[in-house]
């Protein structure tokens, strides 16, 4: 049977800092009309502009996701947009009256919790699956990360993560569009090593970052010993990133996407380049 598309029956918000910049920011996501897709909006901003959720306008993609339209910016967007494309959501509005998108716990639970407890508004309208004309893959040599996207009949993705750490392995995730979003993908927590800590605050990165929004992988361990919502919750933190990230390309993708450690540029850059194709 052909699937519709769905927005919210009802708006949520949420509230709290930035991962990155540490600013405290107010979001709200609201439903949004057939054939909107995602957009985000500036409230704060003169004239409050609205921002279109595409890879075209990605503009950074250091340990987040950012994309612009002229001087506004949305920042770590990567995560609400996944799990609306996890709860199959086609179209939302979502206004943010700062910078970067709030971290919350770190992963996409509480807006799962938000979500759920309503259900989706059936719009009545085809959802639009977008084709894939031919397979494209993209490499970065200096990470040795990859990403393969290649013509299917409904969307999918694998993901194999190996950081050459003892404590995490390496982790293999796969998503179609019968996984349980909510339950296996959507609690996980985002995470980095304790060794890129003091990089990233000299960078300007994670000012608001901390034990309570983030998992912090030792040579032996987590730091502050943390339960685990599952023993690869990295790796499955990693899926729903690229999920996030894929969703730029504005739609559906009847695709297989594969990838061996992925993140937000060659997530992006591969996205990019299928959108140049299209």
């Amino acid at each position: 049977m052909p699937v519709n598309q769905h927005t919210l029956k009802t708006s949520y918000s949420f509230e709290g800092k930035g991962l990155h910049t540490g600013t405290f920011s107010h979001m709200t996501v609201m439903p949004a009309a057939a054939d909107t897709d995602i957009r985000f909006q500036r409230t704060d901003l003169p004239g409050q502009p609205v921002i279109e959720a595409s890879a075209r306008n990605v503009t950074k993609t250091t340990r987040s996701t950012t994309i612009a339209c002229g001087e506004a910016q949305a920042v770590t967007i990567e995560h609400i947009m996944s799990v609306l494309t996890g709860l199959g959501v086609d179209n939302a509005f979502i206004q943010l009256d700062n910078l970067e998108v709030p971290i919350l716990d770190g992963s996409a639970r509480l807006y799962l919790e938000a979500i759920l407890k309503d259900g989706l508004q059936d719009q009545g309208v085809p959802r639009r699956y977008i084709d894939i004309p031919l397979a494209i893959e993209v490499r970065n040599p200096q990470s040795g990360s990859w990403v393969r996207i290649e013509p299917a009949d409904k969307p999918s993705a694998q993901i194999t993560v190996d950081f050459n750490s003892p404590v995490l392995g390496v982790q293999s995730v796969s998503w179609d569009e019968s996984t349980d979003y909510a339950r296996e993908i959507g609690p996980c927590r985002t995470f980095c090593f304790y060794r890129e800590i003091e990089p990233m605050l000299k960078g300007g990165l994670i000012k608001g970052g901390d034990l309570s929004n983030a998992l912090v992988v030792t040579d032996d361990g987590y730091m502050g010993d943390p339960v685990l919502h599952f023993p690869d919750e990295c790796g499955r933190h990693k899926m729903l990133d690229l999920l996030g990230d894929i969703r730029l390309a504005g739609g559906y993708l009847n695709a297989r996407v594969s990838a061996f450690k992925p993140g937000h540029f060659i997530n992006t850059q591969a996205v990019k380049a299928l959108m140049a194709l299209l």
